[in-house]
């Protein structure tokens, strides 16, 4: 059984070409919902006019295929909510020299 925490994990090694910093931890994944075997997924990206939406998205789709019992994979790319940097992750911060608010 295919579970979200696989899903992640292989997110994990997906990265904006332009930040040195996963998918994950960039606060670009929305929604991931498994049925069965195939994964449905949204994401969006840092900037609406983005020239590697396209590519960004397929190797998501690519990541997630690769993970054990999956068969199928559909990555759609969303603008709502519209990202900002505060969806950034503590340890996407870290990477990014960001200020970290550890509340």
């Amino acid at each position: 059984m295919v579970t979200e925490e696989q899903i992640f994990e292989a997110l994990r090694t997906c990265y904006d070409p332009e930040i040195p910093v996963n998918i994950v931890d960039l606060g670009l994944i929305y929604d991931v919902k498994i049925t069965d075997d195939k994964v449905n997924m949204k994401m969006t990206l840092t900037a609406r006019g983005c020239p590697m939406s396209t590519h960004m998205a397929e190797d998501a789709r690519q990541k997630i295929m690769a993970v054990p019992e999956v068969k199928g994979a559909d990555v759609e790319v969303v603008w709502d909510p519209p990202w900002n940097p505060d969806m950034i992750s503590v340890e996407g911060k870290k990477r990014l020299g960001l200020p970290v608010d550890e509340k």
